[in-house]
């Protein structure tokens, strides 16, 4: 057994510790003194340690994807993202061209490109584009080609497509990827995520967003030879149970779409955008077929989790939850620590719901930071009321639901102390929370929602898991003096977090005592 003395740090623990042990890949001493001996010391120079960060919402593989290759995120208008495609295709050899992030609310020609136009910018290539939100994509004619999406709901015209239909062409479009490209991609969105202080990503799956082959290529990552951050993964296919449980994965959900987004129109609300009245959004499940779903993770022992976005699949799948644990009881429901992912419009009432099945809030400060606020997308598409009350990160925390923070990579960038600023600086102050409650959100409440309720912290017994930043913590200083004066909390005596409005430098990450990331 090899134990090794980390010393001269600046740690996020209670008490303020300067040190601390890590041994067989858990925290095996905290303190101030000397320490005990140890085989070998690192000395971090006065840096400042703290748990490493949890992204509970990624696609991996079209992160890594993003980052190789085509990334169409600040994209001004519909000519610069034709550009974009055209010098890749310069360089692609006639290879199959994958993009992600246009976001054709802010063009001014107010509209995403054809198919035709794709064939003339990369000279007749297979070409994916997934929306910003990738609940959309817009596919070239030789794509297109290959599929067969005629009859299929979300086959929009000129190259358009959303719902069933895009979810066919984005299997095709990863299909034309050989293995060892979706390995590079995955292996570049894990180096990506270490570099940023992550030491866990949740990975959600599924036939309709990746495929089992992709999954089993990620879960391949991170053997002794190769060290990597931990991939927590999760499977959403509604009533496929067997496929997790063959796998030895987490549950059977995550993004299990029952609705789609506000940018493409998808997201199901109960009443009509505030933009097109003519839509509402598109609920892809009853409340009966979510019951059966989940009643059957239940007995498997698997956890569910469900993409709900609109107040409509929101309240649906709440009513299912309701359902189940009148048939099999709360307390078999509690157990699961069930998940809603994204979550975005929760009423009070759902909130208060969501506390009582004791269901975990997978949210993405960022998704408000991008369209949120006066004149956001978010604005756009459903008014200022109604986007004054998305994304209630207060309501959740008063209500004692956990949440845990995720960035939905490809669809926001891996940043997770942009996160935790989005949440402190929410465009709807009344839904902002603290820096510390962001933090925890952002570290410890994705262990918490993947059934770890020791992880996420530097202390003994703990695993030592990570990040070590080129940082100053503000002095802790409680947000009210009067409670400072009694509180038992811990959190009152550790060491500050940065200014949340600056992103430090990570210059090592380590994943259950291994280094996966050295500046």
């Amino acid at each position: 057994m090899t134990t090794t003395l980390f010393t001269n740090a600046r740690v996020h623990a209670p008490g303020s510790p300067t040190s601390f042990v890590v041994s067989e890949g858990r925290f095996a001493w905290v303190g101030s003194s000397a320490g005990p001996g140890a085989d070998s010391t690192v000395d971090l120079g006065g840096a400042f340690v703290t748990p490493a960060f949890v992204d509970a919402h990624v696609h991996t593989t079209a992160t890594g994807l993003m980052l190789t290759g085509l990334d169409l995120h600040g994209c001004a208008s519909l000519r610069e993202a034709l550009d974009r495609v055209e010098r890749v295709a310069r360089s692609s050899g006639g290879r199959p061209i994958l993009g992600t992030g246009w976001d054709e609310s802010g063009w001014p020609e107010g509209r995403p490109p054809t198919a035709a136009e794709l064939d003339r910018a990369s000279y007749g290539s297979v070409v994916y584009l997934a929306r910003a939100d990738v609940h959309g994509a817009v596919a070239s004619s030789a794509l297109l080609a290959l599929c067969s999406i005629d009859s299929l709901p979300g086959n929009e015209g000129d190259g358009l497509v959303r719902l069933d239909a895009h979810h066919v062409v984005r299997r095709v479009a990863l299909d034309s990827l050989r293995p060892s490209q979706i390995l590079e991609a995955q292996r570049a969105a894990l180096t990506e995520a270490a570099r940023l202080g992550i030491g866990c990503v949740h990975e959600m799956s599924g036939p309709d967003v990746a495929g089992e082959a992709d999954l089993v290529s990620l879960l391949s990552i991170g053997s002794s030879e190769e060290p990597a951050v931990d991939v927590v993964a999760y499977w959403g296919s509604l009533g496929d149970t067997d496929t997790p449980a063959r796998l030895g994965i987490r549950g059977a959900g995550g993004d299990l779409f029952c609705d789609g987004s506000i940018g493409s129109y998808t997201a199901a609300f109960s009443a009509p955008y505030a933009d097109d009245a003519s839509r509402s959004g598109e609920l892809r499940y009853g409340a009966d077929e979510v019951a059966s779903h989940i009643e059957a993770c239940v007995a498997a022992g698997l956890q569910t989790g469900f993409h709900v976005i609109g107040d409509r699949a929101v309240e649906t799948v709440l009513d299912a939850f309701d359902m189940v644990a009148e048939r099999a009881g709360l307390p078999a429901v509690l157990a699961g620590r069930h998940r809603l992912e994204h979550v975005e419009a929760a009423s009070p009432e759902s909130v208060a719901r969501m506390a009582r099945l004791g269901l975990v809030a997978s949210v993405q400060p960022a998704f408000d930071a991008e369209w949120g606020g006066p004149g956001g997308m978010y604005d756009a598409r459903l008014g200022a009321e109604r986007t004054a009350g998305l994304n209630p990160y207060a309501a959740f925390a008063r209500a004692g639901v956990v949440m845990a923070f995720g960035a939905d990579a490809p669809v926001t960038p891996l940043d997770p102390w942009g996160g935790v600023r989005a949440a402190v600086h929410h465009r709807t102050p009344a839904n902002a929370v603290s820096p510390r409650a962001a933090f925890l959100a952002a570290t410890r409440g994705g262990r918490r929602a993947a059934g770890d309720d020791e992880g996420g912290a530097i202390a003994v017994g703990a695993e030592a898991t990570f990040a070590v930043w080129d940082a100053t913590p503000l002095p802790p200083r409680p947000t009210d003096e009067r409670i400072a004066g009694w509180s038992t909390d811990a959190g009152w005596s550790e060491a500050g977090l940065p200014d949340v409005t600056k992103t430090p430098d990570c210059v090592r990450t380590v994943v259950r005592g291994r280094t996966v990331w050295a500046a």
